[in-house]
C-alpha cells in the first residue's frame, strides 16, 4: 500500500467514483477498509472477484492460456465500451489517465472491466479545451502531447487505447527493455509493418499460430493508427471506436477462427503452474466483507468526500 498523501488521494478517488458509479464494463467495489498501526494508515479496497486476472497477465505469458483473436477482439470492444461510458455517457466527464493493459480485469466469461481509477480527473468545462495537471501514468502508454506539456483531455486516454490496440495484435508490451533495443519500444518496432499489408503477418502476435483473420487484423491496425494521430483532434472519440470495433468483429470469417483458449473450462494457471478452478475460486465471494459489515468490524470514522471534489 502507498502511505503518502498520493495514495491516499488515490484510493479516495477511487471509493468516491465506484461507490456510485456501475457500468458493466467497470469493475464494481465490493468494500473498503482503512486502519491505524504502527506503519501509518492501511488503505484496502476490494473488488469483485475477476478469476481471469488482467489482460496483462494473458499477454506477458503469466498464464498459459492463449487468447483466441475473436476474444481479443471482444475484450477491446468491452475496454472501449468502459472508456466510451466515462468520456461521454455520464453527467460530467470523467479521463482515466492510466489506461494498460493491466487495468484491464477479465470475470469469469472473459468479460472485460476497467479497473483502478485512483489516476482519474474530471475533463474539462464545457467551453474549455483541456485541464492542466501533473503528468501521471504509465511510460509507454502517455499520449505525447500529456506527458510534454500536461494537457489533459479525453483524447489522452483514446491515445493509450491505440497503444493497448498494438499488444493485443502483437501480443508484446508497450515498452519491454528485454528487447533488443530497436525492439523495446512497441510503437517505434511496428511502424515499418503496420502500413504494410504484405509484411502485417511479421508482427501479429506467433502465440496465435495463424489463427486470425488478415482483413479483420489490417482493419484493427488501421483503427489502432486513428487512435494514435498526433493532433489530439484527429484521434476519433471513444463512441466511434466502439461502433468500428462492432463492424471489424462482424467482418467475415472472424467469429469462425478457430479458438487458441478453450473458455467453456474457465481454468487458468497461477504463477506456480497450479490449475484454479473458477468455481471453487468463486466461492471467495462469500467471505468479503460488504461495507456496512467492515464498518461495522472495525469501528472507523470513514472519510466522507463528495464525487466531483477536487483532490
Amino acid at each position: 500500500m502507498d502511505y503518502s498523501n498520493q495514495g491516499y488521494k488515490e484510493w479516495i478517488t477511487e471509493v468516491n467514483f465506484l461507490g456510485i458509479v456501475k457500468h458493466p464494463n467497470l469493475v464494481n467495489l465490493v468494500g473498503y477498509c482503512a486502519e491505524d498501526d504502527e506503519r501509518g494508515i492501511q488503505r484496502l479496497l476490494v473488488y469483485e472477484l475477476m478469476p481471469n486476472r488482467s489482460l496483462e497477465d494473458h499477454l506477458l505469458g503469466r498464464i498459459s492460456s492463449k487468447l483466441s483473436w475473436l476474444l481479443r477482439l471482444k475484450i477491446a470492444l468491452d475496454a472501449a465500451h468502459g472508456l466510451a461510458f466515462l468520456h461521454e455517457e455520464m453527467d460530467f466527464q470523467l479521463i482515466f489517465r492510466d489506461f494498460k493493459t493491466s487495468n484491464i480485469l477479465l470475470d469469469e466469461h472473459f468479460n472485460a472491466k476497467l479497473s483502478d481509477f485512483g489516476l482519474a480527473r474530471h475533463g474539462p468545462a464545457e467551453g474549455v479545451g483541456h485541464i492542466s495537471t501533473s503528468v501521471v501514468g504509465t511510460v509507454g502508454y502517455a499520449a505525447p502531447e500529456y506527458v510534454q506539456t500536461g494537457k489533459l483531455t479525453a483524447k489522452s486516454d483514446v491515445w493509450s487505447f491505440g497503444v493497448v490496440l498494438y499488444e493485443l495484435i502483437t501480443g508484446r508490451r508497450s515498452l519491454d527493455r528485454n528487447l533488443p533495443r530497436s525492439e523495446q519500444k512497441l510503437l517505434d518496432w511496428v511502424k515499418p509493418y503496420a502500413t504494410d499489408p504484405k509484411k502485417l503477418h511479421l508482427v501479429i502476435d506467433p502465440r496465435l499460430e495463424g489463427q486470425y483473420c488478415p482483413k479483420s487484423a489490417q482493419k484493427l491496425v488501421a483503427l489502432a493508427n486513428k487512435c494514435l494521430m498526433k493532433q489530439p483532434k484527429s484521434r476519433p472519440r471513444m463512441s466511434e471506436v466502439v461502433v468500428m470495433l462492432e463492424h471489424i468483429i462482424e467482418m467475415p470469417n472472424v467469429k469462425t477462427i478457430p479458438k487458441a483458449l478453450n473458455a467453456s473450462s474457465y481454468a487458468i494457471e497461477d504463477d506456480n503452474d497450479k490449475t484454479v478452478n473458477v468455481k471453487e475460486r468463486s466461492s471467495f465471494r462469500h467471505r468479503v466483507f460488504e461495507l456496512r459489515e467492515i464498518i461495522r468490524l472495525r469501528k472507523l470514522d470513514w472519510p466522507v468526500m463528495r464525487l466531483g471534489r477536487t483532490l
